[in-house]
């Protein structure tokens, strides 16, 4: 059962949780900037030097399925804290690769534990606000997180110009550490554990999908997440080859993306407990509908600029900052006691589609804006479908 402190969670739990939330940006963005180093630095292919990366994201999305399961098994505290510690160890690793294996593996092992963030984050957040605050608990995370995508870029780039590629794993060793210091003194637990079961993950997961809402908010959350990064793909090869623009105007205008993620994530914090999670999840996928059908319309009017690219591609995180919180909770309110393996569920599906979506614009690709739009104009159209489908139960259900 959990203690008073946590059933009413004081602010240094919010600022600890939130801290947590920025290993993923600490795994995947600080690093990003220092690739071209590593490849130069080791003397091996271009693909080489790109799975030291890529690497990153895959294993992250397998993580967040084990951790939100072993959560609920053992607890959040201690499965937190294992996974703050291979993101440790990880970091090390890698900051004292003599080679690509080595620093691959390295890679590898801070992927499994960082991991652990937004899954057990989300689960916790669940667990000492209760659903009546859940959403807004996970709006002001999400808000939280977007800063470490925002800023893990420049500071690993000003490392690895001023010291070295090498001091990027040496700054997510130090930042990962006070982290793990703050997760150890302020995060206690907060549900414990129901200890090994009979229960397998595939009857837990058959379970979760079994519910038709249940569904549709993880699918949501994916397709929502995909519309976008289709979009964010294609944004750079329309800037610069298409339209001449230089990489520091690109990264200029960039900003519109996690700016309109954070409006959208404080909007949804602000509603929370107003509007029924089923309408918000609704209307965010009508915002990202309208969103990329003006963007279609106005490319293929012939009018395409940066601001074709940027104005709609904001509404469209904003439109994933208003549907993500609610979906994300209304999935962990399926099963509680099942809300870490939901949880890791939900994450897991955001980064799958993520990942397919943009790779498919990727495929597709011919110079032109004709492929973001085929592939954001798909995962839009899902994106509605599945935001329709809890609010028409809801709507059925009714007296």
């Amino acid at each position: 059962m959990a203690v008073a402190a946590v059933r009413a969670p004081a602010a240094s739990f919010a600022v600890a949780l939130a801290a947590v939330s920025l290993i993923g940006p600490l795994a995947i963005h600080l690093y990003l900037p220092v690739v071209p180093d590593v490849q130069a630095a080791f003397a091996v292919p271009p693909w080489l030097a790109e799975l030291s990366f890529s690497i990153t994201l895959a294993t992250m999305a397998v993580a967040t399925l084990v951790y939100g399961s072993l959560s609920d098994r053992f607890g959040r505290r201690p499965v937190l804290l294992w996974g703050l510690g291979l993101f440790l160890g990880g970091s090390a690793l890698s900051a004292l690769a003599g080679s690509i294996t080595v620093l691959i593996v390295g890679r590898l092992v801070q992927a499994v534990g960082a991991g652990c963030s937004l899954t057990i984050t989300r689960a916790m957040a669940r667990d000492a606000y209760g659903p009546d605050r859940l959403v807004k608990a996970i709006a002001y995370l999400t808000m939280a997180y977007t800063l470490g995508p925002m800023l893990a870029p420049p500071v690993g780039g000003f490392l690895a110009d001023a010291i070295g590629w090498r001091s990027v794993f040496g700054f997510a060793l130090l930042a990962g550490g006070a982290i793990a210091l703050v997760a150890f003194a302020v995060l206690g637990e907060t549900r414990p554990g129901s200890g090994p079961s009979g229960r397998s993950l595939a009857r837990d997961y058959r379970a979760l999908f079994a519910d038709a809402r249940f569904s549709a908010f993880v699918l949501q959350s994916g397709f929502c997440s995909g519309s976008f990064f289709a979009i964010a793909a294609a944004s750079p090869f329309l800037m610069q080859d298409a339209l001449g623009r230089s990489a520091t105007e690109y990264g200029f205008y960039f900003f519109a993306f996690p700016a309109g993620y954070c409006i959208g994530n404080f909007v949804s914090g602000r509603l929370a407990g107003k509007v029924a999670i089923e309408r918000m999840v609704m209307l965010g996928s009508l915002v990202n509908a309208a969103a990329i059908a003006v963007q279609a319309a106005i490319i293929l009017g012939g009018q395409l600029s940066a601001l074709a690219i940027f104005v709609p591609g904001f509404f469209v995180t904003f439109s994933q900052g208003l549907a993500l919180p609610n979906a994300q909770a209304g999935a962990m309110q399926t099963a509680p006691e099942l809300a870490g393996t939901a949880a890791g569920i939900g994450v897991f599906c955001q980064t799958l589609a993520s990942g397919i979506f943009a790779e498919l614009y990727g495929l597709l690709a011919d110079g032109t804006a004709a492929p973001m739009l085929e592939v954001a104009g798909v995962a839009s159209g899902l994106t509605l479908l599945c935001g329709a489908v809890p609010l028409l139960r809801s709507a059925a259900q009714r007296p």
